[in-house]
């Protein structure tokens, strides 16, 4: 499967990011792709940095012109697309990501679990907790779960999308130049070690107002190597994964039959 991690620099205007995931789409598709995986909220700038904004027109109802021409684009080009956006459901707004398939259908909808608050983070005054915890969806190329952007700190995340079968996890997510990013790579190449699975990172780049996004999108191999990472400017990171390995490896290495679950809190 040849997955490719769209690393945008987002717009103040909607309509202009819609446009760039859709061209990155064509080129992606142009390059033999199968997957596309999309940076925490595409649609906007990343209005998490601010307190006390009122940003309910910038959430999207599932039916939203923007996502239905992403899942005809998706079903144009015969590409599985997972895009991250703000979501408005049942008068809930969440951090959400979709999993699309290569015929346009809506595979499913993946929310945000943990929501943290902290300086340019200011999450919990925007996003409701996820209702449904996390997801792995079928695929012709193997299973994939998607955590989002925070999730990943809390390492029942990653397990938990494991444990359900996950072969590969994709993790949108918004990080800056001003974050431990030597670390934050660590933290995905050894949770994709223990959990014996391929994780993708992909991130935003640019400047937007005291942030600047850092980029360096990352794939890593289920035995911990990184095996692509991006730099920070606009680009399409390719990467060629057989999601096969993570069961045969899952298999040789111990971390999952080990397990004591009785004594887990």
């Amino acid at each position: 499967m040849r997955l490719a991690l769209v690393q945008m620099k987002m717009n103040n205007d909607s309509e202009t990011n819609l446009h760039t995931a859709l061209s990155a789409m064509e080129e992606a598709a142009a390059n033999k792709a199968d997957m596309i995986l999309f940076p925490e909220l595409q649609f906007t700038p990343f209005f998490p940095q601010y307190q006390g904004l009122n940003m309910e027109q910038q959430a999207l109802e599932i039916n939203h012109p923007f996502l239905i021409e992403l899942r005809n684009k998706s079903r144009e080009l015969g590409l599985f697309i997972s895009p991250n956006f703000y979501l408005k459901e049942k008068g809930c707004n969440y951090d959400a990501s979709l999993m699309i398939d290569n015929s346009g259908e809506l595979l499913g909808i993946s929310k945000m679990v943990h929501i943290t608050q902290s300086e340019g983070f200011y999450e919990q005054e925007y996003y409701t907790p996820s209702d449904d915890g996390f997801k792995v969806y079928n695929t012709p190329y193997g299973k994939v779960g998607i955590v989002i952007c925070f999730d990943r700190h809390l390492p029942e995340s990653i397990r938990t999308c494991a444990a359900l079968g996950a072969e590969l996890i994709l993790i949108p997510t918004a990080n800056t130049i001003g974050e431990p990013m030597e670390l934050f790579e660590w933290e995905v190449r050894v949770q994709a070690m223990q959990s014996s699975v391929f994780i993708a990172m992909c991130n935003r780049v640019g400047e937007e107002d005291n942030m600047n996004f850092a980029g360096q999108s990352l794939v890593a191999d289920p035995i911990g190597n990184t095996l692509i990472k991006a730099g920070d400017a606009e680009e399409i990171l390719y990467c060629d994964i057989d999601l096969k390995q993570s069961s045969i490896i899952r298999n040789e290495k111990p971390y999952f039959r080990l397990r004591r679950t009785e004594f887990y809190l």
